[in-house]
């Protein structure tokens, strides 16, 4: 699978992959020490229980649509990315970090940070 080439590619290859039910391949978009936020009210830590979590959410068939990310912000190898949910949970946060390759995966998670 090919990596992502900035932060913003991440939430594009979610929807690809989550849409072709590959819970492998989205886990790929995670470090192996990542920390999610999902399911709601836990983490989830570690590539490995990432994609168990992925597993099951694949397993249960949901279409997603991609959501335009916000312009990352830059700290070094770090970048935190952002969208603003479709679905209405609110809005959706990551920290990602480039690797020595050069590509980024995640490194924290909050795919649904409720607003009010």
């Amino acid at each position: 699978m090919n990596g992502a080439t900035n932060p913003e590619d991440i939430a594009r290859l979610f929807v690809e992959r989550v849409n072709a039910r590959d819970a492998k391949a989205l886990a790929e978009l995670y470090a192996e020490d990542a920390v999610m936020a999902f399911p709601p009210g836990q983490e989830t830590v570690g590539r490995d229980a990432i994609r168990a979590v992925f597993e099951d959410l694949v397993a249960a068939g949901p279409k997603f649509e991609f959501e335009e990310p916000l312009p990352a912000l830059y700290y070094g190898d770090l970048a935190m990315t952002s969208t603003r949910a479709k679905d209405g949970t609110g809005g959706r946060v990551q920290v990602a970090r480039r690797r020595p390759d050069g590509t980024w995966v995640r490194i924290l998670d909050r795919p649904e940070a409720p607003v009010g």
